[in-house]
C-alpha cells in the first residue's frame, strides 16, 4: 500500500472533523470554502496559502504524490515585479523569501573565449527546496491540510467547491479534460539537462562551446551562498552525435563537466534524478471547466531561458485569488481569472519562443562580431531592447554600437545602408500598403499625398502599394497599375514630387499579379469577398480557389505564362521611366508568383510544378526578365512569405532556400513576411512576430534583409539593426498613425544627424510640443 503523509495543521482540525461528518459540504457559489488543489509546487502551495488567509473558514488541501522535499530543480528565479505582487499579498511570504535570496545585476556571455559582462539587470534567486520549506511553513501556520505521498481523488470536483489543477507539465486534470481544456503541447529541438554545481557564479552566466560534435551551451547562475543552477543544452542531432543518448545520468554529468570545466572551475557537476529532455510548450485553449482550474504549467509553460516558470505559476495564484475576492459568482472568477492573465502569458510565451528558437538556432550566429553576439543574445526574446538595454548598461550599448560603426550619437536605426547604386540614409522603409484608391490604375491626388506625406516624414525608402501589372492582376477595382503610359505619368509625377521635396529619400515600387485573390471588393467594403457585379477571370498556378467562396480561377497555360512575364518587363520599364530608385517583385501573400511557390496553392504536374526547384522555375523567370530591363545600378528586391503558417505549407527552412535561389539571379535584399497564401492559416501573431524569419533568411542565405510584421518602435527598429538580425526595417501601420514617424523617432532620441532631415517648412515642428500635467492612477489593489 502507498504510504500517505498527511500534515492537518492545529487550527484547520476542527475543519477536517466537519469534513469527516458532512464529507461534501458545499458552499454559496460566489464563496468557495471547500478548496482542493492538486500539485504541491510552488503555484499550487501559494495559491492554497492566499486563500486561506482570505478567508480562514476555508477548508483548503493540497493533493501532492511526491514527498515533500521532492523537487527536480535547483534554483528559482524572480522578477521584482513578482515579489512586489507576493509583498502585498503576503509580507510574511515576502519577508521569508528575503531572507534567503541571492541578488546580482550581471550577465556574463562567454563565445570564442571572450566574456562580455552587461550590467543591471537586477536577478533574485533562491533554491527550489528553500522556496517550497517557507511556502509549507506558511501553509501550516495559516491551516492548509497538506497531503504527501497520495494521488489525488478522482471524485474532487463532485466533493469540492473549488479544484485547483497545478500538476505541472504532465498535468493528469488536463488530459482528463483534454475534450473540454483542447492543449497543444509543441516538443522543440534542443535536448537539455538540469544541473548544479558546489560553487556560487557571481553572475548569469551564458557560455557557448563549439565542439567537434555541434554546438552546446550551458546556462548558469546562483541560487544559494554555495551553489549555482547549471543548464546544458544543445539541439538533438547534436546531442546523439555526442553520443549522449548512450550514456547514463553519471556519464553525461562527467561529459558536461569536461566540455564547460573553464566556466565549472573544475568543480564537478551534480543531478537530482536529472534526465535529458526536450522542452514542451503547453497552451490551452480553455484554462476552466466548471469548478475545476489550471494553474501554473498545467495551463501554460514557457521556456526556462526567460526563467519563466514559478513566476507565471506564482502570478497565477495572485490573480486567481484576486478574482475570487473580488467577484460574485466562481463562474465570474474564473473567467476573470483566465482573462488577465491569458494576455500576459501568450505574451510571456511569445517572448519564450523567440528566446528557444534563438538558441536552437545558435550556430547562425557564431560568426557575428564579439560584443554584437552578445547583445543579440541579450535580446533573442525582444523583452529587452536597445534602448532598455542602454538605460540598464550604458558603457556595454556604447560598446556595441561603435562595434557595429554607429557614429557618436547616431542611434542604428540612422545609419546608413546601400543597395546596389542606392545609398538609404537610414533603415526605416514605408511598407508597400494597399489603398485601393486609383481609378483606372491611374493613381491620383490621393496618393501623391499619402506618399509625398510619407517621404517628407524621414523614412529612408518608402514604397508604393502593390502595383498591378495588368488590368486583369488587379486585387480590386481600386488597385493602381503600371500597365499604360497614363499611370506611367502620374507615378512620374509621384517621384518628382520625392525627389525634389523630400531630397535624400528613395521611392521603390513593388510590382505583382493579384492571381486567384484578385477581382475582389475594396479592402473596407469586404476583404477578399468576390465582387457582386463586374468581375474578370482569375489566372493561377492552379485551379483552386482562395476561399470556398471565391472565384476558381483557371490554370496558367505555357503561352499565358510567357504573356504575363512579358507584362512584369513592360510594367518595370514603365517604373524605370517613371523614376522610381527600387523594385520589388512580390511574390508574397498568395498573389500570382507567391503562388507558384507554395505546395498548397500549386498542384501543376509540369516543369513549372512538384519540386521546389519546379516551383520556383516561373518566379525566376520573372526575376531574371525583369531583372534585364531593370537599370542595372538600381536595386531589385524580392518580397517573399516566409511560411504559409499552414500544414504541408512553406516553412521557414523552405524559405532560406526561396530566398538563396533569389539571391543567386541576383536579388539585392528579401523583403520576409509570411502568410496570407492560405485562407485557413494559423499565424502567431505578436510584436516583431516576422523577425524571425528574417534573421534565419539573413543568417543562412547571406542576403540582405528587409523585416516586416508588428515593429511599432524606433527602439524595435535600434534592437533589430544592431543585434543583426535585419538590414532594414518596413513599417506600415505605425506610418498610418504618424506619417512623420521617423522624424519624431529622431526627435525623440535627440538625433539630428545627416541619418533624417526635417524639411526646412517644417523644422519649427522639430521638438514635441509641452503637454498638461498628468498625473497616472494609482494601481488596482488586487487583494
Amino acid at each position: 500500500m502507498e504510504r500517505t503523509i498527511v500534515d492537518v495543521p492545529e487550527g484547520a482540525r476542527g475543519t477536517a472533523r466537519r469534513a469527516a461528518t458532512n464529507p461534501h459540504p458545499r458552499s454559496e457559489p460566489n464563496r468557495p470554502l471547500r478548496v482542493a488543489i492538486i500539485g504541491g509546487g510552488p503555484g499550487g502551495l501559494y495559491a492554497a496559502a492566499l486563500l486561506k488567509r482570505l478567508d480562514p473558514s476555508r477548508d483548503i488541501t493540497v493533493w501532492e504524490r511526491n514527498a515533500p522535499d521532492d523537487t527536480f530543480g535547483f534554483g528559482v528565479v524572480l522578477s521584482d515585479e513578482t515579489l512586489g505582487g507576493i509583498e502585498h499579498a503576503d509580507p510574511q511570504v515576502y519577508e521569508a523569501l528575503q531572507r534567503d535570496f541571492i541578488r546580482w545585476d550581471d550577465i556574463d556571455i562567454v563565445h570564442r573565449s571572450t566574456r562580455h559582462t552587461s550590467g543591471g539587470h537586477g536577478f533574485a534567486a533562491l533554491g527550489r527546496k528553500r522556496l517550497l520549506e517557507i511556502l509549507h511553513t506558511r501553509c501550516r501556520e495559516l491551516g492548509v491540510a497538506l497531503r504527501f505521498h497520495t494521488e489525488a481523488p478522482k471524485e474532487l470536483p463532485q466533493t469540492h467547491d473549488l479544484v485547483i489543477a497545478a500538476d505541472g507539465i504532465h498535468s493528469t486534470t488536463r488530459e482528463t479534460y483534454a475534450d473540454v481544456f483542447h492543449p497543444q503541447v509543441t516538443t522543440h529541438r534542443c535536448r537539455y539537462i538540469w544541473l548544479a554545481t558546489d560553487f556560487p557564479f557571481d553572475s548569469f552566466r551564458f557560455e557557448i562551446a563549439e565542439t567537434e560534435h555541434g554546438v552546446m551551451q550551458l546556462h548558469g547562475y546562483p541560487y544559494a551562498p554555495g551553489a549555482s543552477t547549471v543548464i546544458i543544452e544543445m539541439r538533438e542531432e547534436v546531442w546523439h552525435e555526442a553520443g549522449f543518448d548512450e550514456l547514463d545520468e553519471a556519464e553525461s554529468l562527467e561529459r558536461c563537466g569536461k566540455i564547460f570545466a573553464e566556466a565549472l572551475r573544475g568543480r564537478p557537476l551534480r543531478s537530482n534524478n536529472s534526465a535529458w529532455t526536450t522542452f514542451r510548450t503547453v497552451v490551452n485553449d480553455r484554462w476552466s471547466h466548471g469548478n475545476v482550474v489550471l494553474l501554473g504549467d498545467a495551463a501554460h509553460t514557457a521556456h526556462f531561458s526567460i526563467g519563466s516558470g514559478t513566476k507565471l505559476a506564482v502570478e497565477d495564484a495572485l490573480a486567481l485569488a484576486a478574482g475570487l475576492e473580488e467577484r460574485d459568482s466562481l463562474e465570474e472568477a474564473l473567467a476573470a481569472y483566465e482573462a488577465e492573465r491569458r494576455p500576459v502569458v501568450a505574451s510571456t510565451q511569445r517572448a519564450a519562443r523567440a528566446s528557444l528558437e534563438w538558441f536552437e538556432n545558435l550556430g547562425l550566429y557564431l560568426d557575428q562580431p564579439p560584443r554584437q553576439f552578445a547583445f543579440n543574445l541579450l535580446t533573442r526574446s525582444r523583452r529587452v531592447t536597445h534602448d532598455n538595454l542602454r538605460l540598464r548598461d550604458a558603457r556595454f550599448t556604447e560598446a556595441v554600437e561603435r562595434e557595429f560603426g554607429c557614429p557618436p550619437g547616431t542611434p542604428p536605426m540612422f545609419t546608413p545602408f546601400r543597395l546596389r547604386g542606392l545609398t538609404l540614409r537610414n533603415r526605416v522603409v514605408v511598407s508597400p500598403m494597399d489603398m485601393y484608391s486609383a481609378v483606372d490604375g491611374v493613381p491620383g491626388d490621393f496618393h501623391l499625398v499619402h506618399l509625398g506625406a510619407r517621404a517628407l516624414g524621414g523614412a529612408g525608402l518608402v514604397m508604393t502599394e502593390m502595383v498591378c501589372v495588368s488590368e486583369e492582376g488587379r486585387i480590386t477595382p481600386g488597385c493602381a497599375g503600371l500597365y499604360t503610359g497614363r499611370q506611367a505619368e502620374a507615378w512620374r509625377r509621384i517621384t518628382d514630387f520625392v525627389h525634389a521635396q523630400a531630397p535624400g529619400t528613395a521611392i521603390g515600387v513593388q510590382l505583382g499579379h493579384s492571381g486567384r485573390k484578385g477581382s475582389t471588393k475594396l479592402m473596407w467594403e469586404g476583404m477578399d469577398e468576390p465582387l457582386q457585379e463586374g468581375n474578370w477571370p482569375l489566372v493561377a498556378a492552379s485551379a483552386l480557389p482562395y476561399k470556398p467562396y471565391s472565384q476558381t480561377p483557371r490554370a496558367l497555360s505555357r503561352a499565358q505564362l510567357t504573356d504575363i512575364r512579358e507584362q512584369f518587363t513592360a510594367a518595370a520599364c514603365r517604373a524605370a521611366r517613371a523614376g522610381f530608385d527600387l523594385l520589388e517583385l512580390h511574390c508574397a501573400h498568395g498573389y500570382l508568383l507567391s503562388g507558384f511557390l507554395s505546395p498548397l496553392t500549386n498542384r501543376r504536374t509540369d516543369a513549372y510544378g512538384g519540386s521546389p526547384e519546379k516551383r520556383l522555375r516561373f518566379p525566376l523567370e520573372v526575376f531574371d526578365a525583369v531583372r534585364n530591363v531593370w537599370p542595372g545600378e538600381r536595386p531589385l528586391t524580392v518580397r517573399v512569405s516566409a511560411t504559409d503558417w499552414a500544414e504541408g505549407g512553406t516553412t521557414a527552412e523552405d524559405a532560406v532556400e526561396i530566398a538563396r535561389a533569389f539571391a543567386a539571379h541576383g536579388a539585392d535584399a528579401i523583403d520576409v513576411s509570411t502568410g496570407q497564401v492560405v485562407a485557413d492559416e494559423r499565424p502567431e501573431f505578436g510584436r516583431s512576430y516576422q523577425t524571425p524569419f528574417a534573421d534565419r533568411i539573413r543568417r543562412a542565405a547571406g542576403v540582405p534583409v528587409i523585416a516586416v510584421g508588428a515593429i511599432s518602435s524606433w527602439d524595435d527598429v535600434n534592437s533589430l539593426i544592431l543585434a543583426g538580425r535585419a538590414d532594414l526595417c518596413a513599417l506600415a501601420r505605425p506610418h498610418l498613425y504618424d506619417p512623420h514617424w521617423t522624424l519624431h523617432a529622431a526627435a525623440e532620441q535627440a538625433y539630428t544627424g545627416p541619418g533624417v532631415a526635417w524639411p526646412a517648412p517644417y523644422r519649427a515642428g522639430s521638438r514635441r510640443p509641452q503637454t498638461g500635467r498628468t498625473d497616472a492612477p494609482k494601481p488596482r489593489l488586487s487583494l
